[in-house]
């Protein structure tokens, strides 16, 4: 078997490896609309999604719930996406959680304060369904392997196998 076949099986058997079923991932718009337009997107994914309708709301669910990854909406009141993103980075405890900001606005100056906030990736609206789930997949993937390579890390050697 070539190298390129060997790792591309390594690969897939990794990706068919982290199931999504105990993933968490927090929508955050202030626009109910577009809540539920997610909301139905993500419908296929076998992961839990929860709600918050601004930026405070969803830096009490982050605290709560802890999510795998927030779908972050920018233009909000009491609480910017930039704001929210910059709070979840700049916690040790929830600097590992995927956001990907979700925003109408589309000049340069806003993606590179997105960049700056911390973001992971970006999507913009009207959002395409078939993007924001594979971004969504392929995010939370990440995210629940670094979980549990953690897990693995922290048990150290003595860990078991099963």
């Amino acid at each position: 078997m070539s190298n390129d076949a060997r790792n591309s099986t390594d690969a897939a058997s990794i990706d068919a490896d982290v199931p999504l079923d105990d993933a968490v991932v927090l929508l955050v718009d202030d626009n109910e609309q577009n809540l539920e337009l997610m909301q139905a997107y993500l419908d296929d994914l076998p992961c839990r999604t929860e709600t918050a309708m601004d930026g405070v709301e969803a830096m009490e669910q982050v605290a709560r719930n802890r999510p795998d990854l927030v779908l972050l909406d920018v233009m909000m009141p009491r609480m910017s996406g930039f704001e929210v993103c910059q709070k979840i980075k700049s916690n040790p405890d929830t600097r590992d959680t995927a956001i990907i900001m979700v925003t109408a606005l589309n000049e340069v100056p806003d993606y590179e304060r997105a960049v700056e906030s911390g973001t992971d990736d970006f999507l913009s609206k009207p959002v395409n369904k078939l993007e924001l789930i594979t971004r969504v997949t392929s995010l939370l993937r990440v995210a629940l392997l670094r979980k549990r390579l953690a897990d693995l890390l922290n048990d150290g050697p003595n860990a078991s196998n099963g």
